[in-house]
């Protein structure tokens, strides 16, 4: 998150918990909805500036993805990483 805030100027960094209700909101709803769309319907109120760093935060870290059609989808698999995930191979 350190790279994003020298693009733009942070006020307010979320707390984890807001963090963690985005994810599983995201995860829970998965392609459903557009960006403005999930924020109007999250179970609880977030100020759309503080949901614009989770959201960056939550992209640039390969947890969610956006399709064509601008709906956001959750992709992040560990489980599945852990599968495939061979000795010579490092996880960074």
């Amino acid at each position: 998150m350190q790279q994003m805030s020298m693009d733009k100027e942070i006020l307010h960094y979320p707390r984890l918990d807001t963090v963690l209700m985005v994810e599983g909101f995201i995860r829970e709803h998965s392609g459903e909805y557009k960006k403005k769309r999930l924020w109007e319907r999250l179970p609880k109120k977030v100020m759309y500036q503080t949901f614009c760093v989770i959201f960056d935060y939550l992209a640039s870290s390969g947890k969610i993805a956006v399709d064509r059609e601008g709906k956001i989808a959750w992709i992040w698999n560990p489980e599945l990483v852990r599968k495939f995930l061979r000795p010579e191979l490092v996880v960074r």
